[in-house]
């Protein structure tokens, strides 16, 4: 009577239980929607797979492979050495249940009674993972429950797949497929009848040693292939375990982008849990053609500068009218250490692509027109460290040259006295602006900030471009594309930074041709058969050039140098960077020529004509915001024409002791031939002349000193200069 309720409650516990695993095993459908791969897709804008990355480092699971994908043999392995009476079972294999009881009651070894679908079921429960109890009773009173559920609710077919995309092999690989890359480089359609059975010793085998999954794969091996040998399976599986995980099977044309895009996602809640997974594939605003017309150009251009010290460089396309990026090339040199850095995002010197912004906010505030004079001769300006002395590409002087001709012709001096005029705070609130995110204030880089001295990075640099073609209005870059039933993100909306008039005048000077014929000629890189404003700019010791630039349509921008900041040989923006730019900007608009700018309201055209200094400037039509038409003046002109050309007024030389003092003689020099009536004067002393027109050498000694120009008793240059240092032996003036 005592054992008639204790079966009763056996058995109810064990309905019981088994309702409990009917109503917890997810469908088919169910585990193939919640299956999610640790490598997400990234697919360009029209859909096409463009790069793989890992978003979850838990474990190494790859796309979902269907059983069709499945090659033969590993079908085959998985079933000889995991469950011979698969296909004929349902779901508990009790014939092996018989002789695995039989084995352990005589202390035999045998394979365990486990079938596909009950390991499978063991898989779909708590955690998805193998039941924490092991081979207990409770655990195979489960594992038994869930094999009968599945094979009332599943197809064989389909639980074989899933067994296969969920099943453990070695190490952190889950799934056939991850497991098929990593150790044979494959996918799983391609496994042969060696590798099948590796993979199938793997499983019941997970971290064991190498001689010991060699040797179970034999077995499989020869279950599959009666009277075949096992000849160099012991040293394949060897090999085969070493093995390092790769990444994945096709087209890996973005590793760069991929870095930002996830950025831009999970700042957008993409990948935080249960409520926002990560999919198996995400959208981009990446174009696919785009993406590897910038990667092949770029490799072409830097195999032509092998020989000049040149390993890297990036590229960016921009759309204007969204800010999406439609490439992004951060790196495309040879050397290992240059591929881990993205070009895109580094902080380099951008040497003259900052002017345009210069001389824009000198047209807003009404400082400069494109006819105004700049005064291109050797300057000399005091900052905390000394005095800045800015020089020219080419080491040569224009004189008095026109707003056009010093933008266009990329001249640095006139550069560096406009954006003096402007002042370095109101310069790099400017660039701040323009999301340039200096990382000083304007003050710490001195006048030298008009020709690039502070970093900023392509990214950055291209956008702020990119607000150049959209007219004065900036907004960021955008790597998703927009949900049209989502509502905007207000983080950083576009805003008006630059006037719209004055942009127009900067953008017509960097598309005219003719403006920067003086230092490219007619015919370089940067001339385009349809409408492009571009600028180039090199850093100082050619450690970095750049092109930028914009059409109607897109914003390209390119650099080239090294990843080391090491300088290259005789490279610079014409002949690194922009022909990267020119073939792109071609190819972008190869079907649809770019069109112009229509001139905005409060701009007008007018004849100009030069005279004076500024004879060599031709007279033309120019373009001004109304009402400055008439202020084509000479910026800074010089009241007296400076006379004595060395040394410069304001110079300060420093003496050095441990250098004999005959070898650190100064040299007074004119910049025009000395009549005989021409005398030296220094602090109020006549100085015994050299012959008219010669140098006039003198031996320095500390002290603040006037040098005065006189013509019989009428001073015509004077300047004042400081020596520092050690005093040599004083000498009567000579």
């Amino acid at each position: 009577m005592t054992r008639r309720p204790a079966a009763i409650l056996w058995a109810a516990m064990a309905l019981g239980f088994a309702t409990t695993v009917v109503h917890a095993l997810p469908s088919y459908q169910q585990v193939r929607q919640a299956y999610t791969p640790s490598d997400l897709s990234l697919l360009d804008r029209h859909g096409q797979p463009l790069q793989t990355v890992r978003v979850d480092n838990r474990a190494r699971r790859l796309s979902w492979v269907g059983l069709q994908e499945v090659s033969p043999a590993l079908r085959m392995a998985i079933v000889l050495s995991e469950d011979q009476r698969f296909w004929a079972h349902g779901g508990v294999d009790w014939r092996a249940v018989a002789a695995s009881t039989w084995a352990n009651a005589w202390n035999q070894r045998t394979r365990g009674a486990s079938t596909v679908t009950m390991q499978l079921a063991g898989l779909l429960d708590k955690a998805q993972a193998r039941p924490a109890d092991g081979r207990s009773i409770t655990g195979k009173l489960r594992q038994t429950m869930g094999a009968a559920t599945l094979e009332r609710q599943w197809r064989k077919s389909d639980i074989l797949e899933a067994y296969l995309n969920l099943v453990p092999f070695r190490g952190e690989l889950v799934g056939l497929h991850a497991l098929s890359l990593t150790l044979f480089g494959k996918h799983p359609s391609g496994l042969d009848a060696q590798e099948a059975a590796i993979a199938a010793a793997l499983v019941r085998g997970p971290n064991a040693a190498p001689a010991v999954v060699s040797q179970r794969a034999c077995q499989v091996l020869r279950q599959m292939q009666p009277g075949q040998g096992c000849a160099g399976l012991a040293l394949f599986t060897q090999a085969a375990l070493q093995r390092k995980g790769g990444m994945p099977l096709g087209e890996q044309a973005a590793p760069h982008a991929a870095r930002q895009v996830l950025q831009a996602a999970r700042e957008a809640g993409q990948g935080k849990g249960a409520a926002a997974p990560w999919p198996s594939a995400l959208r981009t605003t990446l174009d696919a053609t785009t993406q590897r017309l910038a990667t092949q150009l770029l490799k072409q251009q830097l195999a032509e500068l092998g020989r000049r010290d040149v390993e890297d460089g990036a590229v960016i396309v921009l759309d204007n009218a969204t800010g999406d990026v439609l490439a992004w090339v951060g790196s495309a040199g040879s050397l290992a250490s240059a591929r881990e850095v993205d070009g895109v995002i580094a902080r380099r010197q951008p040497g003259s692509t900052l002017k345009p912004f210069i001389y824009e906010l000198a047209f807003e505030r009404r400082l400069l027109t494109p006819a105004s004079l700049l005064d291109d001769s050797p300057v000399q300006m005091p900052t905390t460290n000394g005095l800045y002395t800015p020089q020219n590409y080419d080491r040569q002087f224009k004189g008095w040259v026109s707003t056009r001709h010093a933008l266009g012709s990329s001249l640095n001096i006139p550069a560096v006295r406009a954006g003096a005029m402007l002042g370095e705070q109101a310069v790099a609130q400017r660039f701040n602006a323009l999301g340039l995110a200096l990382r000083e204030p304007g003050g710490f880089y001195g006048p030298g900030l008009a020709l690039g001295s502070a970093e900023v990075t392509l990214r950055d640099l291209a956008n702020a471009y990119r607000a150049l073609a959209q007219g004065g209005v900036w907004s960021p870059v955008r790597w998703l594309p927009i949900d049209t039933k989502a509502r905007p993100s207000a983080a950083q909306p576009p805003r008006r930074v630059m006037q719209p008039q004055a942009v127009y005048l900067v953008t017509h000077i960097l598309a005219d041709n003719s403006a920067r014929a003086a230092t490219f000629g007619l015919d370089s890189q940067l001339a385009t058969r349809g409408f492009a404003a571009v600028k180039t700019g090199t850093s100082k010791d050619m450690r970095d050039n750049w092109c930028l630039g914009y059409s109607d349509r897109y914003t390209v921008g390119v650099w080239i140098g090294n990843a080391s900041g090491a300088p290259m040989q005789a490279v610079s923006g014409t002949t690194g960077a922009a022909p990267v730019w020119s073939r792109l900007m071609a190819e972008l608009h190869r079907g649809t020529p770019s069109r112009p700018p229509t001139p905005p309201a409060g701009v007008i055209e007018q004849p100009v004509r030069f005279a004076g200094w500024a004879q060599a400037e031709p007279a033309r039509d120019e373009w001004f915001i109304a009402g400055t038409q008439q202020a084509v003046w000479q910026v800074q002109p010089p009241p007296v024409l400076r006379v004595i050309r060395n040394p410069q007024d304001s110079a300060i030389y420093a003496l050095d002791p441990d250098i004999p003092p005959n070898v650190q003689r100064l040299s007074f020099e004119t910049g025009t031939v000395l009549g005989r009536r021409h005398s030296w004067w220094l602090d109020g002393k006549r100085l015994r002349t050299t012959s008219a027109g010669s140098p006039q050498p003198w031996l320095p000694w500390p002290g603040r000193h006037t040098l005065e120009l006189r013509e019989g008793n009428t001073v015509i240059d004077r300047v004042r200069f400081e020596v520092r240092g050690a005093a040599p032996r004083r000498q009567a003036a000579s």
